[in-house]
């Protein structure tokens, strides 16, 4: 929300360094690359770009309206291929930069009435594979995170009752992830230290994923 997004530019020029909040839909090709031309004309260049934005529907796979499919596969993974097509122009230029897309535990492992979901994330981390081997002649790195169960403004709702017990069960650490346990791996992916790590999805996920190779 643009509200949340002065927030923290707020905290950050609080610390004496530069920011701005531009607000655009991941979905529209148009808007991409106008917010991107705008960045370009504040900043001068674009070294990192973090692909965040993603949305769920919830609903059995033979009631999935075409036009809920197409809403999110466009969010979650149309607008990450935009998104990193009109940064990686520059990064290509500048023979550097950082594309870290945010994946998801789904991406891994499938699930009931969440079609759209799992598809999107299964494709953005194989979109994360082919792009870092586009990229790598260029020192551009392509990586992504794949968080596990987080409460979020997405998830919330649905981390009660009994399927909320049930995957609580199913995760070794017991427990959903916190705010701020991403941090690790997106400092990691944006920083120097991964100069050598490419094409890879970290899950972040209390160990679910590799508890899944049990069943």
């Amino acid at each position: 929300s643009r509200e949340r997004a002065e927030e923290t530019v707020s905290q950050i020029r609080d610390m004496g360094r530069k920011a701005e909040a531009l607000q655009c839909s991941v979905a529209d090709f148009q808007a991409c690359g106008d917010m991107v031309k705008k960045a370009l004309e504040l900043f001068g260049h674009i070294d990192i770009l973090v692909n965040n934005a993603g949305i769920n529907i919830i609903n059995e796979f033979s009631e999935f309206s075409t036009e809920d499919w197409d809403k999110v596969v466009n969010i979650n993974l149309r607008g990450q291929f935009i998104m990193s097509r009109e940064v990686c122009k520059l990064m290509k230029k500048q023979n550097y930069g950082k594309i870290i897309n945010t994946a998801s535990v789904g991406g891994y492992a499938g699930g009931a009435a969440q079609i759209a979901y799992y598809a999107s994330k299964g494709g953005v981390v194989n979109f994360t594979r082919a792009l870092a081997s586009e990229l790598a002649p260029y020192h551009v790195t392509v990586n992504a995170i794949g968080p596990g169960v987080f409460d979020t403004e997405m998830t919330h709702d649905s981390l009660d009752g009994d399927f909320a017990k049930y995957l609580e069960g199913r995760v070794p650490l017991g427990r959903w992830g916190k705010d701020g346990e991403l941090d690790g791996a997106l400092i990691y992916f944006a920083s120097d230290a991964s100069s050598y790590c490419t094409g890879q999805t970290l899950y972040v996920d209390g160990g679910y994923s590799e508890n899944l190779l049990r069943y």
